[in-house]
């Protein structure tokens, strides 16, 4: 009898775990972990996963924008060279105009919120593609970062602002950490609980009918291209932190990275579905992922070949998936 209840509650405990969007990427980091311990066994040693976990916040900082616009069925294709720009403004401040460390934050993130908002304008109000827009602000960012910067780092960066960064909690997890998983639930808590959150899935199931039932379209999409040009823009700020100084190239190809760790964590690209935890985790995995490939010492252009297939599997996975509710909701019906 207790063999039998036993058995019960694995099925039970089983098909609850199959059936949340969140499995898959849990199966898929397990595996991973498993096989890159035992490649290089050094891989879970505490200093290697402090640094996975340290990189993995700074990739989830914009992972929380990402997903939100990719749940709106958008795309935003410049947060890379809006998060160096920012830095970049950010750097300047300080060091060429000589102004406080919080105003010359401010400075960098209200850049951050004006390229969202532009992007945010064009897309809603002019109805070009949000691939097409967002790529122009792509090269529009970058190319003001390297005039303004004529393709020399800013440095060396004021001292306060260098450990803004370095400070860890209980003594040895880095800021980064505790602040974006912060930052990621607050924004499960928008999307699940909120009418906004609510709005905001409405309109990636299907626009028509969250218009006719009376939800702001131009306001949500707004909202969220904004966010995620202040989003952007944060994590170059302290990433800049990290580096003391403010490079011309950094977050070169980052969107890439984050639209892979928001698909693989369960995100839909067609809109409409997904979790922030499931995003968390898939920051987590290719901050793992990139970890693993550098501590085996793999060349980083075949590092992007990897990236490129784990983000055509994702979308591959997630369109399987949207095929089988699709199955299962007309046998239902």
């Amino acid at each position: 009898m207790r063999m039998k209840t036993k058995s019960n509650g694995f099925h039970k405990f089983s098909d609850w775990f199959l059936h949340k969007p969140e499995s898959g990427i849990i199966l898929i980091l397990i595996l991973f972990v498993l096989f890159a311990t035992i490649v290089n066994p050094s891989f879970l040693s505490y200093r290697n996963v402090i640094n996975i976990f340290r990189a993995s916040g700074f990739t989830l900082i914009s992972v929380v924008g990402m997903s939100m616009i990719l749940i709106i069925g958008g795309l935003d294709l410049s947060i890379g060279s809006v998060y160096a720009l920012a830095a970049l403004i950010c750097g300047m401040a300080m060091t060429a105009s000589g102004l406080p460390i919080p105003v010359a934050i401010l400075a960098g993130l209200v850049i951050g919120l004006i390229c969202g908002a532009i992007n945010g304008l064009l897309v809603v109000y002019t109805d070009i593609p949000a691939m097409i827009a967002t790529l122009g602000m792509q090269y529009i960012a970058r190319g003001l970062v390297s005039a303004f910067s004529k393709g020399v780092p800013i440095y060396p960066l004021p001292d306060n602002f260098v450990e803004i960064e370095s400070m860890k909690l209980f003594g040895s997890v880095p800021i980064v950490v505790p602040f974006s998983i912060i930052l990621a639930i607050i924004a499960h808590v928008i999307l699940s609980k909120t009418v906004f959150g609510r709005s905001v899935y409405a309109i990636g199931g299907n626009q028509e009918a969250a218009r006719i039932s009376g939800i702001n379209l131009r306001q949500t999409k707004m909202t969220i291209y904004i966010l995620m040009g202040g989003l952007a823009s944060l994590a170059g700020i302290l990433m800049a932190s990290r580096l003391g100084s403010a490079e011309p190239s950094t977050g070169a190809g980052l969107e890439m990275k984050v639209i892979c760790a928001a698909v693989i964590g369960g995100i839909s690209v067609s809109g409409g579905m997904g979790t922030m935890l499931g995003a968390m985790l898939g920051a987590l995995f290719m901050e793992a992922l990139t970890n693993s490939l550098t501590v085996m010492k793999i060349s980083v252009y075949w590092q992007n070949v990897v990236f490129g297939i784990v983000l055509i599997l994702s979308v591959l996975l997630d369109q399987y998936k949207r095929t089988m509710i699709k199955r299962n909701s007309v046998k239902t019906s």
